[in-house]
């Protein structure tokens, strides 16, 4: 099991990031969480089987219809994640 953090730039805040994020990756079967962060961008911290988070990504590069993604930034991480997935 591997564990990642992302950090996604752009608009992304306000427009159902979180909620589409918990969804995708629900589907793919990771866990972890979504959040807004102060500076305007989103954390997403998945965990699980590396070709489901690398699905992840490649769908954080584009995000739900209203957002407009400009940067994902990957960085692994050894966080322990918790089941399921929040937004907070």
């Amino acid at each position: 099991m591997t564990a990642t953090r992302f950090l996604v730039r752009g608009r992304v805040q306000g427009v159902r990031f979180r909620i589409a994020t918990r969804d995708e990756a629900l589907r793919l079967g990771l866990r972890g969480h979504a959040r807004n962060l102060a500076d305007g961008s989103v954390e997403v911290l998945a965990a699980g089987e590396e070709v489901a988070i690398a699905a992840l990504q490649r769908w954080l590069q584009h995000g739900p219809p209203l957002a407009r993604v400009d940067e994902v930034v990957r960085c692994e991480t050894e966080a322990v994640v918790a089941d399921g997935f929040s937004t907070g």
